[in-house]
């Protein structure tokens, strides 16, 4: 027992030298969830969140394939909810694909409203430009999904169905 004395004399100065002068203090921060872009890039990587469905990794770091079937969301432009706005997808009709197919129509929808079709040809850099009623672009974010007729399809040396090569996205106010 006499042993036990130094052991519990140790332990009350450890117990009395550990407590804190001041309380401690816990702060919450909230961070803001970032802002949807108007307009995206599909090479910057603060975009990929905007990248919904059917985009493959980045290649070159500036371009995507999509799938045959893609989608992605954007913020509306300021104004774009009285006026309308206009949709452009930049992308490049690849050689290889246009070889195996010989056309491509594409095809964007949102809100389950459809936007003109519009069919290519040839290959080369395209960009697909559609009137969206203002009616569609009310709230902070709209998703658009788009749709290739014809690809390029998986291969032993390739599991991806390969579309269109992507650039960017965007909306612009009418």
């Amino acid at each position: 027992m006499r042993s036990m004395i130094p052991v519990l004399i140790a332990l009350g100065f450890i117990a009395t030298g550990c407590q804190r002068k001041q309380p401690l203090k816990v702060e919450i921060i909230e961070e803001e969830a970032p802002k949807l872009a108007t307009i995206v890039h599909v090479a910057d990587p603060k975009a990929t969140v905007q990248l919904v469905k059917g985009f493959y990794e980045l290649e070159q770091n500036t371009w995507r394939w999509a799938a045959p079937k893609f989608a992605v969301t954007l913020r509306p432009p300021r104004g774009s909810d009285r006026r309308g706005a206009i949709l452009q997808l930049t992308f490049t009709l690849a050689d290889a694909v246009l070889s195996h197919t010989k056309s491509a129509t594409i095809r964007a929808s949102t809100a389950g409203v459809s936007l003109e079709p519009e069919t290519f040809t040839k290959a080369g850099e395209y960009v697909y430009s559609r009137e969206v009623p203002a009616k569609l672009l009310a709230g902070d974010a709209v998703t658009f999904e788009f749709t290739v007729d014809k690809w390029l399809p998986a291969s032993e040396g390739d599991h991806r169905d390969l579309a269109l090569i992507v650039s960017t996205i965007g909306l612009e106010v009418k």
